[in-house]
């Protein structure tokens, strides 16, 4: 009997298990004309290391955007927690793809309950949303809105598993409580190993996609997935990644509002 639990003890310290960072930021703009971070994000990971996530963008014209986008990642994720998700569950195509549309479709129920409980419109609370779900054999996103999801696999590359929606103008793009924005949503599966997932709102697009031929940025994602690989202490790297977001290296090229949520897979 000692052997084995000793034996058991080994490999559970040898499963890779998820380490995640995530910090929204108040953009430039916002912080002038003293306004607050219009960002959510929220994540958690369940057992059997599935890693959920979402990151919402409040529209910068809506009053209480910041709200909705509260209320749509925290519904979203509640929504996946409560399912009792397991790795053979996620096996099949179909019951992914229909774990993301529930959990958008009860964000965005909660949007609308919302507006109604201020008494305001339901533009008012406008936002993106991007929910994912993440174990080490596969990656799943369902996004509306701008905004990407980036995972990268265990020979260090990067794919983009979703492409920022910006609508026909600059500037523009569909928020949850649009019309038809549940029927027009990416809806993406990635089946590989995976060793990291980034989910960032649209201020860092510029910085971390090639908008010419929707690729992500290497020099970009890897230096974070590394950080978040080998971060001990919890507080101190959030207060880094934060430090990083305002940096004039950031700054210079955006004066929105920044959210990251980045992860890695880590053996110790």
């Amino acid at each position: 009997m000692p052997s084995n639990s000793v034996e058991s003890m080994n490999t559970s310290k040898q499963m890779p298990h998820w380490r995640v960072l995530a910090a929204s930021v108040c953009g430039t703009s916002h912080v002038k004309n003293k306004q607050l971070c219009q960002d959510a994000h929220h994540f958690l990971v369940l057992p059997d290391e599935i890693l959920i996530a979402a990151v919402a963008d409040g529209a910068g014209s809506a009053k209480l955007s910041k709200v909705g986008a509260m209320v749509a990642v925290e519904t979203a994720l509640e929504n996946l927690s409560t399912q009792e998700i397991n790795r053979s569950l996620l096996d099949d195509d179909a019951v992914v793809r229909s774990l993301l549309i529930e959990a958008m479709v009860a964000a965005k129920k909660a949007v609308e309950e919302e507006a109604i409980a201020c008494n305001k419109k339901t533009t008012d609370l406008a936002s993106t949303l991007i929910v994912t779900i993440a174990t080490p054999e596969m990656a799943a996103v369902g996004q509306i809105g701008d905004g990407v999801a980036v995972a990268k696999d265990n020979m260090d590359n990067l794919i983009a598993l979703t492409v920022p929606d910006n609508g026909e103008y600059v500037n523009e793009t569909t928020f949850l409580i649009s019309p038809g924005a549940l029927e027009t949503a990416q809806i993406r599966l990635w089946r590989q190993a995976i060793v990291n997932i980034a989910v960032l709102s649209d201020g860092l697009q510029m910085l971390a996609i090639n908008m010419s031929v929707r690729a992500p940025h290497k020099p970009f994602f890897l230096p974070l997935f590394d950080f978040v690989a080998n971060t001990e202490d919890k507080a101190v790297a959030k207060e880094q990644l934060m430090r990083f977001l305002r940096s004039e290296r950031i700054t210079q090229r955006t004066d929105d509002d920044l959210t990251l949520v980045i992860a890695a897979l880590s053996n110790h």
